[in-house]
């Protein structure tokens, strides 16, 4: 496990990496230390704007080598929003490195997590908060997955898509709230008379039984979300959530299961 002070350690060597690039024109703290909220388990974040936005890659590769040279890199990956470009590495202490690079036109703050440290920002747009639309649409496409995967014996299906119900909820009522709905980041925000009855559609095995009590509960609270944003829709959808997700006990409806199989293979 990595400490603090070589977690600084390393954030000054990239920092050093960097401003010594003469293709660099700007940096950032981003993530937690650009706010002053890290603990012991925050990784390094940090944003840089490089001259010519064609080379992106070709930057990231030459500090690829030179951070493999003195830290022994076990593995990293690359991400891509827009023009941006995010490579993520990691230590063998466990330490993640998260380093993003964009064009000058794209060095600025997409949100309050952004801390120049040299260079002059650009105005950027705010990175936009997902569409409640289709987060709604998501949830009940879930439901009705996870109930032909129960039908059809297939646990961890079953659960992958029960599991998928609980994350469109909590990023809806995120949304709702004013919260941060990317990546759950505002989760823990909520209310408990969100989160409280959300617990309960946690998946705690894979028998039949338990698959079915959990997608009940996350079908329920998908229904009462539905209600804190469209009391029509609501009542559209909810006769249909109802019948696919939610059990009394073990009794099951006459017909439900071909008609489940009919819809998936159409």
């Amino acid at each position: 496990m990595f400490t603090a002070e070589f977690r600084d350690y390393v954030r000054q060597r990239v920092l050093e990496l960097a401003k010594a690039d003469s293709r660099v024109i700007g940096g950032a703290l981003t993530g937690s230390a650009s706010l002053g909220t890290g603990d012991r388990w925050s990784d390094v974040d940090i944003a840089f704007g490089i001259a010519d936005g064609n080379r992106l890659e070709t930057v990231l590769d030459d500090w690829t080598r030179s951070l493999d040279q003195e830290f022994s890199l076990v593995n990293y990956f690359d991400l891509r929003a827009g023009k941006r470009i995010f490579r993520v590495f990691l230590l063998p202490n466990g330490l993640e490195i998260d380093i993003s690079v964009m064009p000058p036109e794209e060095f600025g703050a997409y949100g309050p997590e952004f801390h120049v440290l040299f260079g002059t920002p650009r105005q950027v747009e705010a990175m936009p908060q997902p569409d409640a639309s289709l987060l709604i649409g998501l949830a009940w496409l879930h439901v009705f997955h996870a109930r032909a995967s129960i039908e059809r014996n297939k646990p961890w299906k079953a659960e992958y898509w029960i599991s998928g119900v609980r994350d469109q909820v909590i990023a809806l009522a995120c949304l709702r709230l004013g919260e941060n709905a990317i990546y759950g980041r505002g989760v823990d925000r909520l209310p408990s008379s969100v989160t409280g009855p959300l617990a309960g559609a946690l998946v705690r095995s894979l028998d039949t039984k338990e698959l079915r009590r959990a997608l009940t509960v996350a079908t329920r609270c998908l229904i009462a979300e539905l209600e804190e944003w469209d009391k029509q829709l609501s009542a559209r959808l909810s006769p249909l959530l109802q019948e696919f997700g939610t059990f009394q006990g073990e009794r099951e409806q006459t017909g439900t299961s071909e008609l489940l199989a009919e819809k998936e293979e159409s």
